[in-house]
């Protein structure tokens, strides 16, 4: 027997009027679950609330100084190397990204 590809294909949820009212709701009923997964390793302490004290924590990042090198993007603010710096920009120092 031929097949047709390229007709419709149906599926049992494209045919609403089989299921009772009854059948729908012991579904639904079935299909939500009551039990909440809760992720063990996600606690509390890996949140930091606004205002929280950080007085006794250290900067772990070392900061270098902008070097000869690179320039400060007028419009976005960021240190970018001198090879991002955009051609067009005369005046100001605008990189590649903005312009």
């Amino acid at each position: 027997m031929a097949t047709d590809y390229d007709a419709p294909r149906r599926n049992e949820s494209d045919e609403p009027g089989e299921d009772s009212l009854e059948e729908l709701k012991a579904r639904r009923n079935e299909a939500q679950s009551s039990v909440v997964d809760i992720d063990e390793s996600d606690t509390a302490e890996s949140f930091e609330l606004p205002g929280a004290d950080l007085s006794g924590e250290e900067l772990t990042v070392k900061v270098v100084p902008k070097q000869a090198d690179e320039f400060t993007c007028t419009v976005c603010f960021l240190v970018q190397h001198r090879s991002r710096l955009a051609s067009g920009s005369a005046g100001s120092e605008v990189c590649v990204d903005c312009a």
